[in-house]
């Protein structure tokens, strides 16, 4: 773009997902139930594994910080585009939008970054099943976690600065319904390269290394199964990742979605909604996933519903007494 047209930058126009009058009542109402159903359902998958002490084991130990982040990944968004429905406005002041663009960052990438840590998980539970709790302790896990977490911050800061060094036109109409890293930059009047060479490498750190984490570890689950001689042992074992598998498809597989709608057709409405199904369904699907394909988790679920379980006083890490265990013996896998 020519810097002829730069303007000091106030506020942006976020174009949401229609601006037909009578789509935004149906929309308000949609996006309403699709929030409320997702801060529910992710808030009452992290009550279940902190109240059910069978449940204090590693894998959900890493689902619980998985909730808490898809919580806040659709809380970068969606009440934001609530507001402006109910307002009739599709302002956004510059400050609000890079706020909202590094918190759906921070959020998106440590969703990535959870869901690689979770493979791993059932990696050394499936392969090296009687060094599991050697392996994943306390300790070990809260510094998986912290990797994750610090990566994430330093991407999103990144970005974040290199955001607020550009110069933007007095075109500043989003065709979103969120402020969008690509989004915005693609706004700039002054030189992007730079911030295009970052989005391009930190796509490498924050997307592709982690999946290429998860297909490690799930080709070598896959080649310890196909060892297990009883067709019992090798469904137990499946069913030990299968709901885990199933999130991580639906999270890699609407985002590549984005990706590739985003780079055929920017500003289009399948860009759009590509990104509805991977900032608003994915986060609101994953507690029905887990919840509907996790026996532990429904149980856990069911105590809380009929408040048959109390609230302990305190959780500070795993019971080692309840830790998953997996024993391989005269080719059967069994949990115990």
């Amino acid at each position: 773009m020519e810097p002829g047209n730069q303007t000091r930058v106030s506020e942006f126009i976020l174009l949401g997902l229609s601006e037909k009058v009578e789509m935004q009542p149906f929309l308000f109402g949609l996006f309403l139930s699709i929030y409320l159903a997702t801060f529910i359902g992710n808030l009452l998958i992290i009550l279940a594994i902190i109240i059910d002490s069978h449940l204090h084991t590693p894998m959900y130990f890493f689902l619980s910080n998985l909730s808490f982040a898809d919580i806040c990944f659709i809380s970068s968004a969606v009440p934001k585009m609530l507001l402006n429905i109910q307002m009739q406005n599709k302002v956004i002041t510059y400050e609000g939008c890079i706020t909202q663009m590094y918190f759906f960052m921070l959020f998106g990438g440590l969703d990535n970054f959870l869901l690689a840590v979770m493979a791993y998980d059932r990696f050394v539970a499936i392969c090296h099943p009687l060094h599991y709790t050697v392996i994943m302790n306390p300790k070990f896990c809260g510094l998986l976690l912290l990797i994750s977490w610090l990566l994430t911050l330093v991407v999103s800061v990144l970005h974040s600065l290199m955001v607020l060094r550009l110069s933007f036109c007095t075109k500043l109409e989003i065709h979103h319904f969120l402020c969008e890293l690509n989004q915005v930059v693609q706004l700039a009047c002054s030189d992007t390269f730079l911030n295009d060479l970052a989005m391009y490498l930190t796509t490498g750190l924050v997307g592709v290394i982690p999946l290429a984490g998860i297909l490690f570890s799930y080709t070598k689950i896959v080649f310890s199964i196909l060892r297990i001689s009883s067709a019992q042992g090798k469904y137990k074992a499946f069913t030990t990742c299968g709901s885990h598998l199933s999130v991580v498809s639906l999270f890699y597989g609407t985002g590549v979605g984005v990706y590739l709608s985003s780079a055929a057709t920017p500003n289009s409405m399948a860009s759009t909604m590509a990104s509805v199904m991977y900032a608003v369904a994915t986060p609101m699907l994953n507690p029905f996933i887990y919840s509907l394909r996790n026996k532990d988790i429904k149980q856990a679920l069911k105590n809380i519903l009929s408040s048959t379980v109390a609230f302990p006083s305190c959780f500070y890490g795993f019971d080692s007494s309840n830790s998953v265990f997996f024993t391989l013996t005269q080719g059967d896998f069994s949990i115990g």
